[in-house]
């Protein structure tokens, strides 16, 4: 190399000097020459060391300079691209300043640094009726002690289903920060034999998505926590900056609103303190859940038929809708107090619902009605006490809105559908909304550095909207005809929820943690849920409850 052929003839050029400067005044005596000569020889080799030394010392820089470029695409070695020689300084400190892993997991590809995360779960479940679930409570559709024998029956489970598993990478490109996340758990949809011998549990996706930030613009695409689900800090989609709680129901707590769907979502950071969102989803026109076999939502008699198939009673792949779900927040957090963290949050959505059906009118053809809604969404976290490792915190989330209850854990109707009288014997229909709220109000503790509590109250509501149906026969008592939508007198009480309460205690204990292996954890959870009809027949109970725990032993990837 041209470089190395340098610093050869800087090392070799004093001897040469020195050998001219001695042939030029070599006295006449001879042995005055020789001695001359022997030390010039002596010299000479002594160079011929050095040069030696350095060369070795040449071919490591070299070395750990062609090391660390590999893998690297478009980049070369910086001696091919530079005219000044790469010295030894220079090279040990580029070595040096290398990023250190996230994790002892982790790997690069090229410029990117993937780390796998996740945890083994070890779960114990008792509920005190049978509920049927495993690891996620089915809260609107605890039985009822008249339910035959599930509202009589205990019910336990030990399971792994609650397992999870996150590969992250992350890269920069020029001014380009950009983070993927891919997460999954195995609460898909399992077959029915599922806990007779092999129990092998359905992997699903939860969460995949990218995330680009440039400047003070972030832009996000793919299945995440979209912006209805209550954030601890800022507008971030990673699930440990938001509000879930610390239990162990792999379903959502009773008045946290979410969704997880397909989103498209740009952030504006104003500063380090405030920043605003705005999204599209994924919608989903719904008409609440079903439960066993019975649609919470009563639909007019004449178009049951062309209706039930374009409304998802949780019983379908897919629904026609008409547009993406809006929605836009803003996030505001601050440190006060001597160092508190404080997080406030607010916003609201536009949600749709559509359906189309021929109205009895001779000669008709298809007629389509629509409904807009949309509700606000708020919440809250302050730390009450944080100084020696001890921390208090309060936090609370609600939503309210026309047409928001798929928001809800998807507990209650988007929507009725009303039946209009159009002639003397001629009918059409319209679309209208539901009424819904949640509400979630508690305290988060960490008493000892090992050791965190939690305490949540929660509860979900659904007003009713019930009318006569106009197109069926015979009487009854709304306006002298039979009573249909939701929450009508006399409606079957075991899908028609009016109220949905949910009290926990959650306590997480660290056995063991270390950086480089990860962490053992056990963690508690013991819950309290009533579930209450708008009818319910004479003599027959007024609400539905049950009493579950959870002990579950977790590992925790480092």
């Amino acid at each position: 190399m041209r470089w190395v052929a340098k610093i050869c003839f800087l090392v070799l050029a004093p001897g040469l000097m020195l050998a001219q400067t001695t042939a030029q005044n070599a006295p006449s005596d001879p042995t005055s020459v020789a001695t001359e000569l022997k030390a010039l020889r002596e010299a000479m080799a002594q160079q011929q060391q050095q040069i030696a030394q350095q060369q070795q010392q040449i071919d490591k820089l070299t070395k750990a300079l062609d090391e660390k470029t590999a893998g690297t695409p478009h980049v070369e070695n910086a001696t091919l691209t530079t005219n000044a020689p790469a010295t030894a300084n220079a090279v040990a400190s580029d070595v040096q300043e290398e990023k250190p892993k996230e994790s002892p997991l982790s790997f690069r590809i090229g410029a990117a640094e993937f780390t796998p995360g996740g945890f083994v779960d070890f779960e114990n479940v008792f509920r005190t009726t049978n509920t049927g679930n495993v690891t996620a409570t089915n809260f609107w559709a605890i039985p009822y002690s008249t339910q035959g024998a599930a509202g009589h029956l205990t019910e336990y489970r030990a399971t792994g289903q609650y397992s999870r598993f996150n590969l992250r990478t992350h890269a920069k490109y020029g001014q380009n920060d950009i983070t993927g996340y891919f997460e999954f758990d195995f609460n898909g949809n399992d077959a029915a034999n599922v806990f007779v011998t092999s129990n092998p549990h359905t992997n699903r996706i939860r969460l995949y998505w990218l995330d680009l930030k440039r400047d003070k613009w972030e832009f996000l695409g793919g299945q995440t926590w979209g912006l209805q689900t209550p954030n601890r800090v800022g507008l971030s989609p990673n699930p440990a900056d938001l509000f879930t709680t610390l239990g162990e129901d792999a379903q959502t707590h009773v008045g946290i609103n979410y969704t997880r769907a397909a989103e498209f979502r740009a952030t504006y950071h104003f500063n380090d303190n405030f920043q605003w969102a705005a999204a599209i989803q994924n919608p989903n026109q719904f008409g609440g859940p079903a439960v066993a076999g019975i649609n919470p939502v009563t639909l007019p008699a004449s178009f049951n038929a062309i209706l039930g198939p374009q409304i998802d009673f949780a019983d379908k792949g897919t629904v026609a809708n008409i547009t993406p779900d809006v929605h836009t927040k803003f996030a505001y957090d601050t440190s006060v107090m001597g160092g508190r963290h404080f997080h406030f949050e607010g916003g609201g959505l536009l949600t749709t619902a559509k359906v189309t059906v021929v109205p009895t009118a001779p000669g008709s053809t298809f007629h389509s009605h629509s409904t807009v809604g949309g509700g606000f969404d708020t919440a809250l976290n302050f730390d009450l006490l944080n100084a020696g490792g001890r921390n208090l915190r309060f936090i609370g989330n609600g939503m309210w809105g026309y047409g928001v209850g798929r928001y809800l854990i998807g507990m209650g109707p988007q929507f009725v559908v009303v039946p209009v009288q159009t002639g003397p014997a001629t009918f059409d229909v319209r679309t209208s909304g539901v009424h819904s709220g949640d509400v979630v109000l508690g305290f988060e503790a960490q008493p000892f550095p090992k050791t965190q509590l939690g305490a949540y109250y929660g509860g979900a509501y659904f007003q009713r909207n019930f009318f006569g149906d106009l197109t069926a026969a015979g009487a009854g008592p709304c306006g002298g005809k039979p009573c249909i939508g939701f929450g009508f007198p006399g409606s079957n009480a075991v899908a028609t929820n009016r109220a949905i309460q949910e009290g926990t205690i959650d306590w997480t204990q660290t056995f063991w943690k270390n950086p480089q292996y990860g962490a053992v954890l056990l963690v508690t959870q013991a819950s309290y849920v009533t579930r209450a009809p708008w009818s319910f027949a004479a003599g027959a109970p007024k609400n539905a409850h049950l009493t579950m725990g959870y002990v579950s032993l977790r590992y925790i990837l480092p």
